[in-house]
């Protein structure tokens, strides 16, 4: 319903009940050979810090050139199954909590790994309170499977909405400030950085 109210075609819907992390697509394996569905272009907005199974997953194509996230938190299991599903030139764009730019051990290893692939392109900060379901600061990762430039475009949005009763909105300048900024990596001061591979491995993987 909710992707029909956004005008797109009933043809175009394809709907699949399970666990993401769990089962894949339904139609990953075909006689026993991993052929995965790809996509040119990847949305998600999974659960936060969600509890998951990881335990035997080293083989696992989306995670094994990573590596595994831990068991109490899943943020980069759906963004490695998000990025695992885009064509080699498609984009990923995924909301996650703050604590995924920064968490330590095996989420810095992964950080480290999308860094070193040059795979993020844009990090955008969001404020506290968009979401009635949580009340957390945000964040949204942009990803392109294969890129030739390694920087990595900060955006702090984090000052630009219109608060409301019990929540915090994007405005429509504050959207398309964000746009503008990310679609020509603009550097502007106070607000977006275009940051080096070495300057993001220092941000984001210490």
């Amino acid at each position: 319903m909710n992707l029909m109210m956004h005008n797109i075609e009933y043809n175009d819907i394809q709907i699949h009940h399970a666990d993401t992390l769990e089962s894949d697509w339904p139609d990953g394996v075909i006689e026993g050979k991993d052929t995965p569905r790809m996509f040119d272009a990847v949305m998600a907005n999974p659960p936060y810090s969600a509890h998951w199974n990881n335990k035997d997953r080293e083989d696992d194509p989306r995670f094994r050139e990573y590596g595994i996230a831990p068991k109490t938190k899943a943020d980069y299991s759906f963004l490695l199954h998000c990025l695992y599903h885009t064509k080699e030139s498609g984009r990923v764009a995924i909301i996650l909590p703050h604590g995924v730019l920064f968490r330590g051990a095996a989420e810095g290893r992964i950080r480290k790994a999308l860094i070193d692939k040059h795979q993020i392109e844009a990090v955008i900060g969001f404020p506290d309170k968009l979401f009635l379901n949580t009340g957390i600061p945000v964040c949204v990762l942009i990803l392109k499977k294969n890129r030739a430039n390694s920087d990595i475009l900060f955006v702090d949005a984090s000052q630009g909405f219109e608060k409301m009763k019990n929540l915090k909105q994007l405005r429509p300048e504050d959207i398309d400030k964000i746009t503008e900024t990310v679609i020509h990596r603009k550097a502007v001061d106070k607000y977006s950085h275009l940051a080096t591979l070495e300057e993001s491995l220092r941000m984001i993987t210490t």
